[in-house]
């Protein structure tokens, strides 16, 4: 299909979901993307990515699910600039809203209203489908014209990964639609559980290599090169498409701070009751 397409619409610097070929590339923007399910470990990723020297230069758009938006201000201290895109998920909630945050970014640094960037990063939601952001980059030409789509790292928890996988469509097109697999908390999963897990990640994405990460500790080229497979091709925008409907989000605000042996009983039953259930817990925490 591919080859039609080019006999269609020849080109010889346009490749798939609209990057170019490794040429000189001018002024356009480097984009990666850094996705994966809910509690996956992103964030902690992207944090030691943004300490590493090759992190230096980089602006960060954060799109997260939940009530508030603890991600950004995580990054925040880190980045040059982080827009946060709000509840919901990139592919159906915000995707205009990412060409305007990517374009206001452009103009605020033209502008000296924020430091120089020279690379963007967008962490996604747990709960994004990837496939519109890279349709966006791909049919988008003003967008095409400013930015070019480098890398798309999917980070896939070892833990609950394999369930993920198994009840989520999100997660598996997160995988699908990758360059790049990460593994995360391999410290904390079972010996016997990451190997089978590795092949299924295999299975869904043959094209993209399979790294491992423990507590963000990942090599920055990862972030910033798409791999061998780069340009190769991959699965495609699959047609599985469906939104795990049933996952809510709630949150827990105490103007006092609290004792640190209550909070911890608190979780320890929640984890009892309902631990099957519990995608991820994050906050932050003022301790007496």
């Amino acid at each position: 299909q591919r080859s039609v397409m080019h006999e269609l619409f020849p080109s010889r610097d346009a490749g798939p979901f609209g990057r170019r070929v490794k040429r000189e590339r001018g002024a356009r923007i480097p984009v990666s993307v850094v996705t994966g399910f809910l509690g996956a470990g992103k964030t902690t990723l992207v944090r030691r990515f943004l300490k590493s020297p090759e992190g230096h230069g980089t602006a960060v758009i954060v799109n997260e699910f939940g009530a508030v938006g603890l991600d950004d201000a995580l990054l925040r201290a880190s980045a040059d600039e982080t827009v946060l895109l709000g509840n919901g998920c990139m592919c159906c909630a915000t995707r205009s809203d990412l060409q305007v945050a990517l374009r206001r970014l452009v103009a605020d640094r033209d502008r000296g209203v924020i430091p120089h960037f020279a690379r963007v990063l967008i962490e996604t939601s747990g709960l994004a489908d990837p496939g519109p952001i890279l349709q966006t980059f791909a049919t988008d030409r003003a967008l095409g014209g400013e930015f070019y789509l480098e890398v798309v790292l999917t980070v896939i928890d070892a833990v609950t990964g394999a369930g993920n996988l198994e009840r989520a469509p999100e997660a598996r097109k997160q995988v699908i639609l990758a360059d790049r697999l990460v593994l995360s908390k391999t410290d904390l999963a079972d010996a016997g559980t990451i190997e089978p897990l590795t092949q299924k990640l295999r299975e869904l994405n043959p094209r993209a290599p399979v790294e491992t990460a423990v507590n963000g500790a990942l090599d920055p080229r990862h972030l910033l090169e798409a791999g061998t497979h780069h340009g190769n091709g991959r699965a495609g925008f699959v047609a599985e498409a469906a939104h795990t409907d049933d996952i809510a989000s709630f949150v827990i605000t105490e103007d006092k701070p609290m004792p640190w042996a209550a909070f911890v009983r608190a979780m320890e039953t929640l984890i009892a009751l309902r631990g099957a259930d519990l995608l991820r817990a994050k906050g932050l925490l003022s301790v007496e």
